[in-house]
């Protein structure tokens, strides 16, 4: 029963891991840290495994009917400095 026990933890605490695949070919793998609501639409953070310190944003778009999504660039500046703003103050409201 304790072995159930850890096993279900150690479930809870693994990271969902994302890979993305750019133009150039390179696999990124990226850990989901979270999805968010800002403005009615979803958006997605993501930590990628290259070794910064980086967040990347992106719109995300759900099919709840198959269970896949997509993701789409934040191709406005200015909606992405918003999109960016609300993310900050989530994180600050975390901690």
């Amino acid at each position: 029963m304790t072995e159930d026990k850890n096993r279900e933890v150690e479930e809870q605490e693994e990271a969902e891991v994302i890979t993305l695949e750019f133009d150039e070919g390179e696999p990124v793998d990226c850990e989901i840290m979270g999805i968010f609501d800002f403005e009615g639409k979803d958006y997605i953070a993501l930590i990628p495994d290259d070794g910064s310190d980086d967040v990347w944003l992106y719109g995300y778009i759900e099919d709840e009917d198959d269970g896949t999504f997509e993701l789409e660039d934040i191709e406005d500046e200015e909606q992405f400095k918003k999109v960016a703003e609300e993310f900050d103050a989530i994180m600050a409201e975390a901690e």
